[in-house]
């Protein structure tokens, strides 16, 4: 009798996306920045200024440019919309880049929506309000094919939004991927104020641009002296750094197929190298977590949301 011995299938890689630079970082930090990430195992890359439209290092041009070198090294590139729209040029900016079909855009706020909706597919962003599956049905008949889940929405809930077993269909019939915040400072929220000038008692429309100062943003701490926020210019952030690098499991099984990892000034390009070794390789958890810890900015590392606890939460030991 001849016995065969069937070998476990390998669990379905999960794809790595580089989400934009939520930070004010110099144009050559930006070019140095991205060189490095079409090197790295990321399999796309988000593009675009969503913060403040203030920040002008690298113009629509510009990014189209960088776009199309990053997508000859083999990188799917999405252009991201600017989170909050304030005036006819920042507009006008998504406009343009609603109406170029080289890339696929990823819609920072309804009133991208209105330009993007009936169009070439494009995906949703994390700011986008979407807690049910009508919500995410309504919004993937408008074109989406892809949704980045808000950051404070449980592992458990992103399941039972867009269940792997029923997933929710885009337009064209084809499943809607999902795609989670799993590394990074959570952004959490925006405001016409800008917070970073404000500490430095200077207006937003004459900021100086001191957000160039903080490569990671300005840290605030409680009264007891804990890391508690960042300011990010109009974007206020978790002083912690959210990292599920240990729950591929689970992911797997709320449907995840995507991972969003949030750019940080230093070792970023190691946090991607080590996302893909444990969570597509199978290498040790305990040990890619020793060497983030030591390159994540102040403020420690959480995943509380992911558990529908508080956020601030971290859980492993």
């Amino acid at each position: 009798m001849n016995l065969q011995i069937s070998t476990p299938a390998a669990p379905p890689r999960l794809a790595l996306t580089v989400g934009p630079v939520l930070y004010h970082w110099s144009r050559q930090t930006m070019m140095d920045f991205y060189a490095g990430v079409a090197a790295s195992a990321a399999d796309t890359v988000v593009l675009g200024e969503t913060v403040c439209a203030r920040r002008r290092e690298l113009k629509l041009d510009d990014w189209l440019a960088l776009a199309r070198d990053l997508a000859a090294e083999g990188k799917e590139v999405v252009l991201a919309t600017q989170t909050l729209i304030e005036s006819e040029a920042d507009l006008r900016l998504l406009r343009g880049l609603a109406e170029q079909r080289d890339f696929m855009v990823e819609a920072g706020d309804a009133s991208a929506l209105q330009c993007l909706a009936g169009g070439a597919p494009f995906v949703l962003g994390p700011h986008i309000n979407i807690y049910n599956r009508p919500a995410l049905a309504e919004h993937a008949a408008l074109g989406a094919v892809r949704w980045v889940a808000p950051v404070d929405l449980s592992l458990e809930a992103v399941g039972w939004v867009n269940p792997p077993a029923d997933p929710v269909r885009d337009a064209a019939g084809q499943p809607l991927a999902t795609e989670l915040f799993a590394f990074g400072r959570l952004p959490l929220a925006f405001s016409a104020r800008c917070f970073t000038a404000r500490q430095h008692r200077l207006s937003k429309d004459e900021c100086e641009f001191r957000c160039l100062r903080d490569a990671d943003g300005l840290l605030l701490a409680s009264s007891e002296g804990q890391p508690f926020l960042v300011l990010n210019g109009t974007q206020t952030q978790s002083a912690a750094t959210q990292c599920l690098i240990g729950e591929g499991a689970a992911l797997r099984a709320a449907g995840v197929s995507r991972l969003r990892l949030s750019p940080c000034s230093r070792g970023f390009l190691d946090v991607i190298s080590h996302y893909d070794s444990v969570l597509n390789r199978g290498t040790s958890v305990a040990e890619a977590l020793r060497a983030i810890e030591e390159k994540v900015p102040a403020g420690g590392l959480i995943d509380g949301f992911a558990h529908r606890r508080p956020g601030l939460e971290w859980s492993v030991a």
